[in-house]
């Protein structure tokens, strides 16, 4: 209703700024809650939904439906001007009728992938978000606005599509922030993921695809499981929600549910993960964001697996790949955490943390600032809250699991 043509006839508060939410995956509109939650309270802007085409849309319209907001069909979204378009992906954005800003939907620009859709030029190759082929379009910049987490990822912007720096803003990441905000809470967290005050927990986190932890090191978790002593380790999986959604819920419920019986903890994609990562004392990881935030929480890292392509070599991934101790499964796991926690370079860890936002702190502020900068509207006065901690990690349930491979 709020975008028919007839809309003022109709509305309760006509005259609204109207801002769309393009969602991609699940991934990417958990990434834009944080962005448009800073909108809540200005009762002059209208925000509606729209999904987006993507190989990973599988679990949006399930996620769109738990918001309860006004879904606008993508047919209906490219056909209607709109105020200001958030995306944190790339597909289609250039058909909207909007000035569209651009966020990374996970930590900063550092993988490489490529549109499948356009033949890539040599001079596009650089780290998704960050090249041409995915800010050109006939030979214009498509966004209005790209939001940058750290400032040497507009040198990076620079080399990779130098037209593309004037609409460039660095905002921080709103994740960076919440996982500092939350460190005082760890102990919450623990207690959520069944930790208790004597176990050490082991945090897994793999990304998606066949480069990804889960599909080259999918014994890993049965040998934490089977290995690591119950009453000194509590080991929990955190997967990225395009593996989630890539095989279905009920799929990856259904492998994992042996696992879940055995003691392996499992973290529902629905769930705020900064609390995973400010719990844990070791993360094995590979090259997703979730194992390069990880140095944000202090917790000691070691990579189970690290594609040889894939990641821009300019990227804090690459530094953080360069610089963790790799997993040897030749080896007993519990001495290698314990060896790498005695080890392992803090300084050089904080380091690369610190790559991930220039903007400390002020993510809120800044991403604000922008939004209301494109929507041509004077910001409200009231007192701005800070980041808040993160919620308690939820686990999927026994009971579920065993459903599911029943």
């Amino acid at each position: 209703m709020p975008v028919r043509l007839d809309a003022e006839r109709w509305a309760t508060r006509p005259g609204c700024r109207t801002v769309l939410t393009v969602v991609h995956t699940v991934t990417t509109g958990q990434r834009l809650l944080d962005t448009i939650r800073l909108l809540e309270g200005d009762l002059r802007v209208q925000v509606v939904f729209t999904m987006a085409p993507d190989v990973f849309s599988n679990g949006v319209p399930e996620f769109l439906a738990g918001l309860r907001g006004v879904v606008v069909p993508w047919e209906q979204a490219v056909e209607t001007r709109f105020d200001l378009a958030l995306a944190a992906g790339y597909e289609g954005i250039h058909q909207l009728h909007a000035p569209v800003v651009v966020l990374p939907h996970g930590a900063g620009y550092n993988k490489v992938v490529v549109d499948g859709h356009r033949p890539r030029a040599a001079q596009d190759s650089g780290a998704y978000g960050l090249s041409r082929q995915w800010l050109i379009r006939d030979s214009a910049v498509v966004p209005a606005a790209i939001a940058l987490s750290h400032r040497e990822e507009l040198v990076r912007l620079g080399h990779a599509c130098p037209e593309a720096t004037s609409v460039a803003s660095v905002v921080g990441d709103f994740r960076y922030d919440r996982i500092r905000a939350s460190m005082p809470l760890r102990a919450v967290y623990r207690v959520a993921l069944g930790a208790k005050t004597s176990q050490r927990l082991v945090v897994v986190t793999s990304t998606w695809g066949p480069k990804s932890l889960l599909a080259r090191n999918s014994e890993l978790l049965e040998r934490l499981v089977a290995e690591l002593p119950r009453d000194e380790y509590r080991v929990a999986l955190l997967l990225h929600p395009n593996a989630w959604n890539a095989h279905g819920e009920w799929q990856i419920r259904a492998w994992l549910a042996r696992l879940r019986r055995a003691g392996l903890a499992l973290v529902t994609q629905h769930a705020d993960w900064c609390g995973v990562l400010v719990a844990a004392d070791h993360i094995i990881g590979d090259h997703g964001s979730m194992t390069l935030y990880g140095t944000v929480a202090g917790a000691s890292v070691l990579l189970a697996t690290y594609p040889d392509t894939g990641v821009d070599p300019g990227s804090p991934m690459a530094e953080l790949g360069s610089l963790a101790p790799r997993l040897n499964l030749d080896r007993p796991l519990a001495r290698q955490l314990a060896g790498n926690s005695r080890t392992q370079r803090h300084d050089d860890f904080a380091r690369v943390a610190a790559r991930i936002s220039s903007e400390p702190g002020r993510f809120a502020r800044n991403m604000r600032t922008l939004m209301y900068r494109k929507l041509r509207l004077r910001a409200p006065r009231q007192h701005f809250p800070e980041v808040e901690p993160a919620d308690p990690p939820v686990l999927v349930q026994a009971q579920i699991e065993e459903s599911a491979a029943s």
